[in-house]
């Protein structure tokens, strides 16, 4: 094992062919699946955490996270599709469970959703057989399955019912689906005739109301199944129809708009107060709920047009994918179609409805098609790029950042850095083309005529650069441009090149099979390793630039040393595509055609023996350790860049004895600057005319100000003199009032004094009257006391001889029903035994007819499973015939084909060769008068067509003989087939001949059935009566305890005569009963309809009480703010009120007070 490992540190990239790629952890954090991981990337804090989703590189299908934001759930693909539940809260995300499909042979779950209360899941399969999986995913138990479309109709959308965890919707083409989970299965709720529309997305707003996005521009709402509104985003200005008719319509392919075929609606997400759904290439609507129960478009935001983008594909241009907001609908991030995550603020989208909002990048600018081409340079911690998006990108490792990035029209397949990073090397498909890499730009200052330049490379000194044409590797020098030498050798392309320590070295590899070592100054090969069974995709140098490390076709890692490979570590059945070594000579890191990375110790080791992360989800095309050995690199044609950490077993990053001292200078182009200080000189006297003119309008509003100032103290003098006299007329009103006030209070307490004197004689007078009753009602009360008791002993003594009589007369009639009870018994136990004789009769019989019947059918089974036996030895030794003639086809068309591939290989080559020869006579045609040498290798290289003629020949022949000898082989083949296909017939026959057989016999036992059925009725018939009269004999046994109660006895042996004697007019009522049940469950099911119908007119006048209470409360709210402001300004008039008073009170007090006014004051009774 090794002890070198690569730990993930952070990815750039998006993996875009996962359906809802796109979801919100919490506030800040959002998960989005890259290479082949789930990241969480946190947008405050920037940083990633990685959630490994599966062992198998091309698995992940779809993603769902949970109502609660706790669980994330995967769908895998392969041979028996899985979705795995991953637990957020988890520092790693560890695994909560793996649920299967059951007994279905699904190989893909197409979309997945939690429901509400996160109990249970649904996946969604694709393939011949679409069905709906529901899992109570706790217990891993599938609870039911139904069949959603087919495959010409697929669904791609599911959802549970926010409001409701047994409601379920699907969307697809031509699907439009509501199922609900009751008793144990899915059962369909709606049938909507949408057979000709493409439905893209769909989300709930409501309970009962389902919005879904076409591929026409249309946006469907539905209310409980049926099509309530349109709205068309296809036209220029967007209109609703909202009076269509309830009743719900068949969409026909008519009704789609040919003009807006180009518009289509791929996401929708519910908002609080509406949705928000893509509108066309990068664009986004938000639409509010209006009053009318209606939406109404309120904003566009947009994608913003790439300034670095060629105009062949604009950044405005892309489908959005998947569309996603927060849990407080403070930020909406969607993805594109390719591999971008765009983010935007709602609350600026409300603060700015006028102008326009755009989406800014969530992390950075990724590549979003399969990255080329790796380079990283000494004086700066950055790696460059290529892509075939045809961008060349140059990323920040330390502050994980995009540092600059430029299109071109060209797709770009290798790249290099200058060790100064001030220069970087492109390989276009028409040219090689050297830049400048300037603060904001990377200009072109040379190009060389190298057509699909593969692989390129500066040297250590960044003196000279290698590029790699088809199998030819030129060097050029830097300072002068000049093509120094060119390096031939190689039969195939080379694949990989690499400079030695002190840049008089070359190693390179290529598909030939070859590893060569060239001397830069001689250009003659040094040292070479060439085995032709295997193709070299990569190779590295070792630390001490003496061993080779390279992997190539045949799933080894090979380590060549003096043109011979010392040793060799067989992989799995993945080869390797990559490899990178460590400075620090510990470890060697390989990355797989899978996307699988492979640490593996170093030196290497004899067995197998490794550290395997699976990083990506396609094929690793290059990797590199960053110099400081800090760091891990790779790429992928999957389109991400993955950093990784190299950290030992205990945690520790490796330790180097290389000093590496970053630069921080940049290009700056002189025109640049100038451009720059322009505009800075122009700024300044912009702002210093602002400030002039802010001074001057500060001068104007003081002036204004203090005019207005001036103004308020004139009115306000005015006001105050008028108060004044208005108070001087109050307080004079307010001392007649005083006086008036104390005359009538003297009145009035006169008044009162009397009122109480004479109520006081009144009720004495009424007391004594009361008293005197009282005593005369408790003298008649004791006389009827006496009277009643009298009375209550003549009673009893007449009730007494009253019972006697009764007694007597009931315990003679008691006796007659006893003795005719006993008769009854014994006519009942005469019956039952005659019953029970019979019973045993029909038994008899039915047991011998049953007996016969099947010693009959026996023999009939016994003779039919000896004849199926013989033919099915026969059909036996007929497949062994078959199966060993198909062996030998099966031989003999592999080696045809073996022959083939052979003649292709030849072929290859020699179309290799022709290609060859085709550039070498370009090359000889422009360089005939100079260059005389060059025709000795034309005449060479003719040689060897002719050669390679001659073999073509050869092997043509050798095929034609070939085809010969298969002829008959191919008659015979025929011949047996015919043979096989008569005894299929046959065989044909004798099934059918089986299946009548099995219908008779089937037949039979739905007799037997019957048989038994009839029995058991009999049977529980008994079982009846024996019950009846067990309960008859307890109940006559309770009878007979109330012998000495007659009354009690009477009214038991009545009910006992109701419960088991029937009366002759009774008639059977089973039937009766039946057609009464069923006429019941019709008035029910009426009813049920009938209740629903009602429910929803109740919701709907609920919500109208609910609009118009919420206007009464807007109206109730507005008033109360007036009659606020309204106690307010009485408040406030009080107070000026008492302080006027206050003032006046004073002045008074300060006056001489009169004599009248001093004799009220000492009067005590005023007082009081």
């Amino acid at each position: 094992m090794a002890s070198v490992v690569a730990q993930p540190h952070f990815i750039f990239g998006l993996r875009t062919s996962v359906t809802n790629n796109l979801s919100f952890i919490d506030e800040e954090t959002v998960v989005f699946p890259s290479g082949n991981n789930c990241v969480c990337y946190n947008s405050v804090q920037r940083c990633q955490k990685f959630i490994p989703v599966s062992d198998r590189s091309p698995g992940l299908r779809a993603l769902t996270i949970s109502a609660n934001r706790r669980y994330l759930a995967a769908s895998e693909s392969g041979e028996r599709a899985t979705i795995t539940v991953f637990d957020l809260q988890h520092e790693q995300g560890r695994k909560r469970k793996v649920l299967t499909p059951g007994d279905f042979p699904v190989q893909e779950f197409i979309c997945v959703a939690f429901s509400s209360d996160n109990k249970y899941l649904i996946g969604q399969t694709t393939g011949s057989e679409v069905v709906l999986i529901l899992w109570l995913w706790e217990k891993q138990k599938v609870l039911a399955t139904v069949t959603t479309g087919s495959s010409n109709n697929p669904v791609t959308r599911v959802s549970f019912n926010p409001f409701n965890n047994t409601q379920v919707c699907v969307s697809g083409s031509g699907v439009l689906k509501l199922f609900r989970y009751i008793e144990g299965s899915l059962k369909q709720t709606s049938f909507p005739k949408v057979e000709f529309v493409n439905f893209l997305c769909h989300a709930w707003l409501t309970q009962e109301r389902v919005v879904a996005g076409t591929d026409s521009g249309r946006l469907l709402i539905f209310e409980s199944g049926e099509l309530r509104k349109e709205i068309n985003l296809s036209n220029a200005a967007t209109k609703e129809r909202a009076d269509r008719p309830v009743e719900m319509k068949k969409i026909k392919e008519g009704d789609v708009d040919e003009s807006s075929s180009l518009l289509k609606i791929t996401a929708v997400a519910p908002l609080s107060k509406g949705f928000a759904c893509s509108a066309g290439p990068g664009t986004v609507s938000l639409f509010e709920k209006t009053k009318e129960d209606g939406y109404r478009k309120t904003q566009d935001i947009l994608i913003p047009s790439d300034t670095l983008g060629t105009e062949l594909v604009p950044a405005d241009s892309q489908e959005i994918h998947s569309l996603c907001i927060s849990p407080a609908e403070e930020t909406m991030v969607i993805s594109t179609d390719r591999g971008q995550l765009y983010s935007v603020s709602l609350s600026s989208t409300h603060k700015n409805k006028e102008g326009q909002v755009h989406f800014e990048f969530l992390t950075q600018s990724f590549h979003s098609k399969p990255i080329t081409g790796l380079s990283t340079c000494l004086r700066k911690p950055v790696v460059a790029t290529c892509s075939l998006d045809r961008s060349v990108r140059i990323w920040d490792y330390e502050n994980k950042s995009l540092e600059l990035y430029k299109e071109f029209q060209e797709e770009a397949y290798s790249v290099a850095l200058h060790p100064t990073g001030h220069f970087i090397l492109v390989g276009f498909s028409d040219k090689l083309r050297l830049m400048n890499i300037f603060v904001d730009d990377i200009r072109t200052f040379k190009e060389f005529a190298v057509r699909g330049c593969r692989e390129c490379a500066f040297s250590h000194g960044g003196h000279m650069f290698a590029a790699v044409s088809g199998n030819v590797i030129s060097i050029y020098s830097v300072t002068s441009f000049e093509n120094i030498i060119n390096l031939k050798g190689h039969n195939g392309k080379v694949r990989g090149i690499e400079w030695g320590p002190d840049d008089r070295r070359l190693v390179s590899c290529g598909m030939d099979g070859a590893v060569y070592e060239w001397n830069t100054q001689t250009g003659k090969r040094e040292s070479e390793s060439v085995l032709k069974t295997c193709s070299y995709t990569d190779m590295s140098l070792s630390s001490d630039y003496k061993t080779i490390i390279a992997v190539g076709t045949d799933h080894t890692l090979k380590e060549i040393q003096d043109c011979q490979v010392l040793r060799e570590i067989p992989a799995d059945e993945v080869a390797h595509s990559a490899v990178a070594v460590s400075r620090t000579g510990r470890v060697v890191f390989t990355g797989t055609s899978n996307g699988a990375i492979r640490a593996v110790k170093y030196p290497l080791p004899t067995q197998k023996e490794w550290v395997m992360y699976q990083a990506h989800c396609a094929s690793v095309t290059k990797m590199l350790i960053t110099l400081d050995e800090q760091f891990l690199v790779t790429v992928s044609e999957d389109g991400c860049l993955l950093i990784s950490k190299i950290i030992d077993k205990e945690g520790r990053r490796l330790k180097t004895n290389r000093q590496i001292i970053h630069t921080e200078e940049v290009l700056v182009t002189k025109s640049d600057l100038e451009e720059k200080n322009q505009t800075m000189l122009e700024l300044k006297v912009r702002l210093e005319e602002m400030q002039m003119e802010n001074e001057y309008q500060l001068r104007l509003k003081d002036i204004n100000y203090n005019e207005k100032i001036k103004e308020l103290t004139e009115r306000f003098t005015q006001q105050i003199e008028c108060l004044q006299k208005t108070l001087q007329a109050v307080k004079s009103e307010m001392e007649k009032q005083e006086l008036e006030y104390l005359g009538n209070s003297a009145e009035v307490l006169d008044k009162h004094s009397k009122e109480v004197k004479d109520l006081e004689v009144s009720y004495s007078q009424k007391l004594i009257v009361e008293h005197e009753r009282f005593k005369d009602l408790q003298c008649q009360l004791d006389r009827l006391k006496q009277d009643y008791e009298l009375k209550l002993k003549g009673a009893v003594e007449s009730n007494a001889l009253v019972l006697e009589e009764q007694r007597q007369r009931y315990e003679a009639q008691l006796q007659e029903k006893s003795n005719l009870l006993a008769q009854m018994q014994e006519k009942a136990k005469e019956q039952i035994e005659d019953y029970k004789e019979m019973i045993k009769q029909i038994e008899e019989d039915e047991e011998k007819t049953v007996h016969e019947m099947q010693i009959q059918y026996e023999k009939k089974l016994h003779t039919e499973k000896e004849a199926n036996k013989n033919l099915k030895g026969e059909t036996g030794i007929l497949t062994q015939k078959f199966y060993s003639l198909q062996r030998q086809i099966d031989d003999r068309n592999n080696d045809i084909n073996a022959l083939k591939q052979e003649r292709q290989d030849l072929q290859g080559l020699v179309r290799s060769q022709e290609g060859d020869i085709s550039d070498l006579k370009r090359k000889i045609s422009g360089l005939e008068k100079t260059n005389q040498d060059k025709d000795n290798t034309i005449c060479s290289l003719k040689k060897k067509n002719q050669d390679l003629e001659k073999l073509k020949f050869v092997l043509d022949f050798r095929i034609n003989e070939l085809e010969n000898l298969t002829g008959p082989q191919q008659e015979e083949i025929q011949a047996q087939k015919e043979r096989i296909q008569k005894l299929e017939d046959e065989l044909q026959q004798t099934g059918k001949l089986n299946a009548q057989l099995k219908l008779t016999t089937s037949q039979l036992r739905l007799r037997l059935r019957t048989k038994d059925k009839e029995m058991h009725k009999d049977m529980q018939k008994m079982k009846d009566l024996e019950t009846h009269l067990q309960r008859l004999k307890s109940e006559l046994h309770v009878c007979a305890g109330f012998i000495q109660e007659p009354k009690k006895l009477k009214d038991c042996v009545q009910m006992i005569y109701g419960r088991y004697v029937q009366p002759i007019d009774v008639v059977d009522k089973s039937s009766f009963e039946e057609e009464i049940q069923q006429v019941f469950s019709l008035h029910r099911g009426h009813l049920e309809r009938t209740v629903a119908s009602l429910k929803l007119r109740l919701v709907k006048t609920a919500e109208e009480h609910e609009k118009t209470y919420t206007k009464l409360m807007k109206e109730n709210v507005s008033l109360i703010g007036e009659i606020n402001e309204l106690r307010k300004e009485l408040i406030i008039a009080k107070s000026k009120a008492k302080t006027i008073r206050t003032t006046g009170k004073k002045t008074s007090r300060s006056r001489p007070s009169s004599g009248p006014t001093e004799k009220i004051t000492e009067d005590p009774d005023l007082n009081v």
